[in-house]
């Protein structure tokens, strides 16, 4: 039997695989459970496969479903940027792009970003969501993101990287503590210093914890909280050092009264920050206009007299 993957089906399809439940794609489509089983048993049958391993709690991916689930959304993204194309809506003006960031970069670098570009693009508009790493790279994956800027300390499946460079971890400090100037600290130089910390589970706290257990080392900090704007007021009102990566606060940080200082220990440069999009999309003009613009403003060298030690 000749293959027909059809648009009804495939959407019925990555709804399921969404999550994990007939019923409740059923009442996110507003299409009887019935109506949605039928078009995925057609889409197995046609395959020759089972999409879907089926269990007590609900239905998960079989191998073959997870192939078809990327191919899926894919396909049902570019098949919304063709009508668009149709609709003379594609060139730039008139489109909205969904932006999605690690939480370091939404404070200041990225909402600079998106308002240099609608002074050239006033046409298009942003969504922009503000979640973990991994979140993040999901969406993107997904289809539930056109972009995503984020750090990485490791490979992700997936997602095309368009951009990444290195994205060391640095101290931030009031330019009149006593390791200001210093051209390289360690976390031992550290510990006494009064310090605020990232929560458990975003990329700087991890490899603050990788360094600290492999030297035996305890930091007790003043603060730790999962805000990036609320730990850089805090340290700018109590002389507390933060972490921090130098894209995060590179247009702020010296008019702020603060440096930056390099960390000696090499896991701190264990970090990447990424431009991702969706493996094997065809991108929409939109997006490919934003991309490049994001590229070329993460590649723009430090404003001047922005001390660094």
């Amino acid at each position: 039997m000749a293959l027909s993957l059809h648009g009804i089906a495939l959407r019925y399809f990555v709804e399921v695989a969404r999550t994990g439940s007939l019923s409740e794609a059923s009442a996110r489509l507003h299409v009887a459970v019935s109506a949605i089983s039928r078009q995925v048993a057609r889409l197995e049958s046609e395959l020759g496969t089972p999409l879907f391993e089926r269990r007590p709690r609900g239905m998960a991916l079989s191998e073959a479903g997870e192939r078809l689930l990327a191919y899926a959304q894919r396909s049902l993204l570019e098949a919304e940027h063709v009508m668009k194309e149709i609709g003379g809506l594609d060139a730039l003006h008139g489109s909205m792009v969904k932006v999605v960031s690690s939480e370091g970069f939404a404070a200041d670098f990225l909402p600079g970003a998106l308002a240099g570009f609608r002074l050239k693009h006033p046409g298009i508009d942003f969504n922009l969501a503000v979640l973990t790493p991994g979140e993040a790279t999901r969406r993107v994956r997904d289809g539930d993101a056109d972009l995503a800027l984020t750090f990485s300390l490791a490979p992700e499946k997936g997602v095309k990287v368009e951009h990444t460079e290195r994205a060391p971890v640095f101290a931030l400090m009031p330019a009149d503590h006593p390791l200001a100037a210093r051209s390289k600290v360690s976390l031992t130089d550290l510990q006494h210093y009064p310090l605020v910390l990232p929560e458990t589970g975003t990329t700087i706290r991890q490899l603050i914890d990788i360094t600290c257990a492999l030297e035996g080392l305890l930091l007790e900090p003043d603060l730790t909280s999962n805000n990036s704007g609320a730990m850089y007021r805090y340290a700018q009102q109590s002389g507390a050092i933060m972490f921090t990566g130098l894209l995060s606060v590179r247009d702020r940080y010296a008019e702020d009264g603060f440096v930056v200082v390099a960390l000696s220990h090499p896991q701190m440069r264990q970090r990447s920050i990424q431009v991702q999009t969706m493996a094997g999309r065809e991108l929409p003009a939109s997006v490919r206009a934003f991309r490049d613009f994001l590229i070329a403003e993460i590649k723009t060298p430090q404003a001047r007299n922005h001390p660094m030690r």
